[in-house]
């Protein structure tokens, strides 16, 4: 599967409380989601404000995509909201192969 991600800025979805990306899947886009959970659990937000969101994604964009990429192929393509469980799934998993 051909997964690539979107140069276009993340944006903060306030009514969800989660930071939106866009990823590419077979040459189709496929949107998806990091919760502010997730984003003070793993990416060190200091708190679910906006700027403190979009803060953590950037310096934790590699890590974020790498995760998104793993739960993408998880689900066959199909979009993802990216939640504090799924990086500690993902971090048992990655440290057992």
């Amino acid at each position: 599967m051909q997964i690539a991600f979107s140069d276009e800025a993340p944006i903060f979805n306030g009514a969800a409380l989660t930071v939106e990306f866009t990823a590419v899947v077979q040459e189709r886009n496929v949107r998806c989601a990091i919760t502010a959970e997730a984003l003070k659990d793993h990416c060190g937000a200091p708190s679910i404000l906006e700027d403190d969101l979009l803060n953590a994604f950037v310096t934790n964009k590699t890590k974020i995509l790498h995760v998104c990429q793993q739960a993408l192929k998880d689900n066959a393509g199909g979009s993802v909201i990216l939640r504090s469980g799924y990086f500690r799934v993902y971090a048992i998993a990655h440290h057992q192969s």
